[in-house]
């Protein structure tokens, strides 16, 4: 089947059918939104996807609505919005749209599921709600900033900002895909430089990538810390902890902090030491040597 609109609910908007339409329009970039009430455009029909509105969900009908008196849940009794209803019906072929491998399609949708789509579902219900002083920083937020004001009566006023709203939606889920694909390939360099660092405290990784995550699916407990070259020198970073948190396996040694050039090379006895963070998580030094000679010595220095 051609689909030929994709049909939502008009007046103002929130972030699941923004984010729906994102999904919807790479897959059927020919067909045209939609955005009504009339009961004839909202009921099922040849070449329409309806989400959003209609009260209804049936995927093989293509309608995915979640107002209705018994709405869709998750297995674990959690609530969708449409846009979970999309991302549930659709992601993998999204994946794949991007060019996202085969291999990597079924472990990316499930982690976008729970860190971008589970959370729009939540707030949309009113099972959870952003708080504290970045509330207003949160996606769902941010795109429902961009409706028209009060006072702003034109006639197209809500569509114009709804389409705003996906091309900027759309540059945000697009990054979060690029960076769930990325960090799948920097997982198979890093499981290899594990490989290669056998039992040393030093892991060497031929340029900066995400490399925790694969450091704990490895179990290197014993690695400390990380060396990489960067655009003119190379970089020397702690591991942390765990995922929520900023504390180190190690830190830098604390005679080092702050320092930079000379004043570093002496403190360190490292020719080529550059600078050294003040927070003691990231050091900079000219090149391989000297960053593997630093690292050895921040290793001789801890008490891990």
């Amino acid at each position: 089947m051609t689909v030929t609109h994709l049909v939502t609910h008009s007046g103002g908007f929130h972030a699941d059918e923004v984010l729906s339409s994102v999904i919807l329009t790479r897959l059927h970039p020919q067909a045209r939104i939609m955005r009504t009430r009339d009961a004839d455009w909202i009921t099922p029909a040849e070449g329409r996807i309806i989400y959003d509105v209609g009260r209804d969900f049936d995927a093989a009908r293509l309608i995915f609505d979640h107002h209705q008196k018994s709405p869709p849940l998750r297995d674990d009794g959690q609530p969708y919005s449409s846009f979970g209803l999309i991302w549930r019906q659709f992601g993998r072929d999204y994946l794949a749209a991007l060019q996202v491998p085969a291999a990597d399609i079924e472990a990316i949708h499930a982690a976008i599921d729970a860190d971008l789509v589970l959370p729009i579902d939540l707030v949309d219900n009113g099972a959870l709600s952003p708080t504290g002083p970045l509330a207003d920083l949160s996606l769902p937020m941010l795109l429902e900033s961009l409706k028209p004001v009060f006072d702003d009566r034109s006639p197209d006023a809500d569509d114009r900002a709804f389409d705003g709203a996906v091309a900027i939606a759309r540059a945000f889920v697009e990054a979060a895909v690029a960076r769930k694909a990325a960090k799948h390939r920097a997982e198979a360099v890093v499981m290899a430089a594990i490989a290669a660092a056998g039992d040393g405290r030093v892991l060497e990784l031929p340029m900066g990538m995400p490399f925790r995550s694969a450091i704990t699916a490895a179990g290197a407990d014993h690695l400390l810390f990380v060396i990489h070259p960067r655009d003119t020198d190379w970089a020397v970073t702690g591991i942390r902890r765990d995922a929520d948190g900023f504390a180190l396996r190690a830190d830098l040694p604390a005679t080092w902090a702050g320092l930079t050039d000379g004043a570093f090379e002496a403190a360190s006895g490292v020719s080529g030491a550059r600078f050294c963070h003040n927070a003691r998580f990231i050091a900079v030094a000219a090149d391989r040597d000297a960053a593997l000679h630093l690292a050895d010595l921040a290793v001789a220095a801890s008490d891990v």
